[in-house]
């Protein structure tokens, strides 16, 4: 890739790291803009995960010096996670790329007016309680189980909005939203670790460009955390839409 791309990937990446915090689904910006400035749909999703890894390593780091990990019902709940993810990575190898371009196109436009409009994990944050470890019923442990398979499967297919998912899952599982966030940030880092894994057995990596978007998703996760976002949320939000309902046309269209 060319400086100007590189640079562009940086910028496009520290947006995408920024409206993660404020807003959500920062890979549904970075993904179609590595398809627009080349990479085949499959690299681009490979590639998109060098950045999620690399932000996510410093937000744990974050969680933990604040002491509200719960590491028990993480471990818990990453085992089926990454069962998932190898399914869904692999699963994500073997699509045709045109195949792809089309489910990204429709995941975008469908997930963002889920997270952004109908936002049931703002109604279940209200019913949960502090604590580090839920006490669950077999049959809720085994639902919780299974979702999370289900959503490394998702995670492992596409990534973007996976973080939705976990967080509702951990709600009705009890946990209050800060420890959800906690335990988002680990099992996407950890999930991410093995479907990156199957994308380079595949090829399917450019480090460069990743490396590149993961300088820019780094810093702009950062600047995020410390931003004050009350009175902007709406914006960001309605700029995001509207900016992903255009990326997903263009898909559909070439």
């Amino acid at each position: 890739m060319p400086p100007w791309k590189l640079a562009l990937l940086a910028l496009v990446g520290l947006f995408a790291g920024f409206i993660n915090v404020v807003a959500g689904g920062g890979s549904f910006i970075t993904l179609p803009v590595l398809i627009f400035l080349g990479l085949p749909p499959s690299t681009a999703n490979g590639t998109n995960r060098v950045g999620i890894l690399i932000q996510n390593i410093f937000a744990l780091w974050r969680f933990h010096r604040l002491k509200v990990f719960p590491w028990k019902f993480s471990l818990m709940v990453v085992a089926p996670a990454v069962a998932g993810a190898l399914l869904g990575a692999n699963l994500a190898t073997i699509i045709s790329q045109e195949a792809f371009k089309k489910a990204l196109a429709l995941l975008m436009v469908v997930v963002t007016g889920v997270t952004l409009y109908i936002n049931p994990v703002k109604k279940l944050a209200g019913s949960s309680s502090v604590s580090d470890f839920p006490d669950l019923n077999f049959k809720r442990w085994a639902l919780t189980i299974f979702l999370f398979f289900l959503i490394g499967i998702y995670g492992g297919f596409v990534q973007a909005g996976v973080g939705f998912f976990i967080l509702s899952a951990v709600l009705l599982s009890g946990l209050d939203l800060v420890r959800g966030n906690a335990v988002k940030i680990f099992v996407v880092l950890i999930f991410t670790v093995f479907a990156l894994g199957v994308f380079l057995s595949k090829g399917m990596v450019n480090w460069t460009a990743g490396l590149s978007l993961a300088v820019g998703t780094t810093l702009g996760g950062q600047l995020g955390a410390i931003a004050s976002v009350k009175k902007g949320n709406k914006f960001v939000q309605r700029f995001v839409t509207v900016l992903i309902v255009i990326f997903a046309l263009k898909l559909l269209l070439t």
